[in-house]
């Protein structure tokens, strides 16, 4: 039997975020922003665990194919913040022992790691150093990565050595490797990979080895010299992806209603807010993009890696759709949008119908043809 299914199940990508900084750095602060909710911040909060929320993505297509289609649920793409403790010195070597599911060990499940660092003065008048800063973690970081190469070498070498088995011999000499980095002071994205070598690594999920975005807490008089503070990162600014903001504003921000927000965003000389641009920065860190299933029931966006076919991003709708795959009904979102809806788009030659080999492109909507 032949049918058309848009969109009952949800198995896609879900964005998750880590906030990481050494403690006063303004981290629980941005993410009250993001957010828009109001954990305790400041260096002593006596905080136990981590601090989590669940944000949606800010995507206009989505807003606009709503009206469009006026559907029942409206559903946009999601992303999960994590917020830890600040890390100080030992830190890294701790984890191992106190893996309770917070602080370092709770950033193994990130897919990307937000470095806050600070940008203003603090009460103490400390030296404001955010490049050493952003090392001093990074350094915490490949120590807990190191702590758990040699934990697995310790058992692995003896296996390894003993059964010959080449798969083992193969991670053995690639944990040797990241250890190596590691104790030079390096860390595990450092390393080219071949063949398999990365998905052998993969369930370590270490921390030296994860995307990172560096954001510069500045203070309030200064967010209109967003290039002059950055400068202040050195050569990690050429390197790295990097955002300047004030964390304090962002707060405020957050606090307001849509309307409101937007003439106090214009006021400040802000073109969007830290929200919009941390996504739209890790979304190109992952190479991520977007597509969208559009009806009656539900108009909702999907989350995908660049490169995905158009059966596989069918699987991250139902796993019966890639099984059963035939074509997909595609039109870009700008198109659908200017025809007025589905059927002007095919009188007009705007729908496509494309096969297997076809590469989801960022803004393609698409209704799936399957038979299971």
């Amino acid at each position: 039997m032949t049918k058309s299914l848009n969109h009952h199940f949800h198995l896609g990508v879900i964005l998750q975020i880590g906030l990481v900084g050494l403690p006063g750095v303004g981290k629980t602060t941005l993410f009250n922003a993001l957010v828009k909710t109001e954990a305790e911040t400041g260096s002593f909060t006596g905080m136990k665990g981590p601090n989590r929320g669940v944000i949606k993505v800010p995507d206009r297509r989505v807003t606009l194919l709503s009206e469009l289609f006026k559907p029942e649920k409206i559903t946009f793409a999601t992303v999960d913040y994590l917020d830890i403790a600040g890390i100080t010195s030992g830190a890294g070597k701790q984890e191992v022992q106190q893996d309770d599911g917070g602080g370092i060990a709770a950033l193994r499940n990130m897919d990307v790691l937000v470095h806050v660092l600070r940008g203003f003065p603090d009460l103490a008048d400390t030296p404001i150093t955010p490049k050493e800063d952003y090392e001093n973690v990074e350094v915490e970081l490949a120590l807990a990565d190191l702590e758990i190469i040699e934990r697995r070498l310790g058992r692995l070498t003896k296996e390894a050595r003993s059964t010959k088995d080449p798969d083992l011999l193969r991670e053995n000499e690639l944990l040797e490797r990241c250890k190596a980095t590691i104790e030079d002071g390096g860390g595990i994205r450092d390393l080219a990979f071949e063949g398999d070598d990365e998905k052998r690594l993969r369930g370590y999920r270490f921390l030296s080895q994860k995307p990172n975005l560096l954001v510069l807490n500045i203070p309030e008089e200064a967010i209109d010299q967003e290039a002059s503070y950055l400068e202040m990162l050195g050569d990690l600014s050429s390197r790295l992806e990097t955002i300047a903001l004030c964390a304090k504003i962002e707060m405020e921000i957050a606090q307001l209603d849509d309307e409101d927000a937007a003439e106090f965003l214009q006021d400040l000389g802000i073109e969007e807010p830290a929200l919009s641009r941390m996504i739209i920065t890790s979304y190109r860190l992952l190479n991520l993009i977007s597509f969208f299933t559009v009806g009656e029931d539900e108009v909702r966006a999907w989350t995908i890696t660049q490169g995905t076919t158009a059966p596989e991003a069918a699987g991250e709708i139902h796993s019966d759709l890639e099984r059963g795959f035939i074509r997909a009904e595609t039109a870009a979102c700008q198109a659908l949008l200017d025809s007025g809806g589905w059927q002007p788009a095919k009188e007009q030659g705007l729908l496509r119908l494309e096969g297997k080999h076809y590469t989801v492109v960022d803004g393609d909507v698409m209704n799936i043809r399957f038979s299971v």
